[in-house]
């Protein structure tokens, strides 16, 4: 199932929900996760292998961190290739003051945002989409 491209569509239909759980970045220098960490997001540097995982599980595993933050999910089903949803996004979100980590899966997009923010940025964003319906 192909995901969809048209930029009013996707901003209309984005749909943001917010996961309730905290989630954190981290950092190991192993390239396998260790056991008891299920990461909703991983990514291989140079530096290091980054971990997206739930606050309590890096407290768990004494994982260091600096940065909690909030999931949004776009429940819209954008396609890979889609042109400019991340930028209008991410100029709604800055326009509010919030900062935004993107993350594409193949089915949604993911934003991590403050925490203490989500809400904020939970409303920013059911802004644009009903400005742009």
């Amino acid at each position: 199932m192909s995901g969809e491209r048209d930029l009013k569509r996707l901003i209309a239909g984005m749909r943001p929900e917010l996961d309730r759980n905290r989630y954190v970045f981290c950092t190991i220098d192993a390239a396998a996760v260790p056991p008891g960490l299920r990461p909703v997001v991983t990514v291989a540097e140079s530096e290091g292998l980054t971990l997206v995982v739930r606050q309590e599980e890096a407290d768990a595993a004494s994982l260091p961190y600096d940065y909690v933050a909030g999931r949004i999910t776009l429940r819209v089903h954008s396609a890979l290739d889609a042109v400019g949803l991340t930028a209008a996004v991410a100029g709604a979100l800055a326009d509010a003051g919030l900062s935004c980590n993107v993350v594409a899966g193949y089915h949604h997009d993911h934003l991590f945002v403050e925490h203490d923010r989500a809400h904020d940025a939970l409303a920013a964003l059911r802004e644009l989409a009903e400005r742009s319906a």
